[in-house]
């Protein structure tokens, strides 16, 4: 069984565990609807991302009378 021959210091520990913060999230606030989102992802209640229309809503109209 591997055991450690030295105790590891504070400094050590602490600078080994200095990758292990949360980091924060990037989020803005949308140029079209004002609603904050993640940056560089599809804003979900518009469908646009980069200027260009992704995703197309259907009315409601057209589901009930299918």
């Amino acid at each position: 069984m591997a055991v450690p021959k030295r105790k590891t210091t504070k400094s050590k520990r602490n600078m080994r565990r200095s990758h292990d913060a949360i980091s924060l999230l990037n989020i803005i606030e949308d140029k079209e609807s004002g609603e904050p989102r993640l940056s560089h992802k599809l804003d979900l209640s518009t469908g646009i991302y980069n200027g260009k229309q992704i995703i197309f809503k259907k009315d409601l109209k057209d589901t009930k009378n299918n």
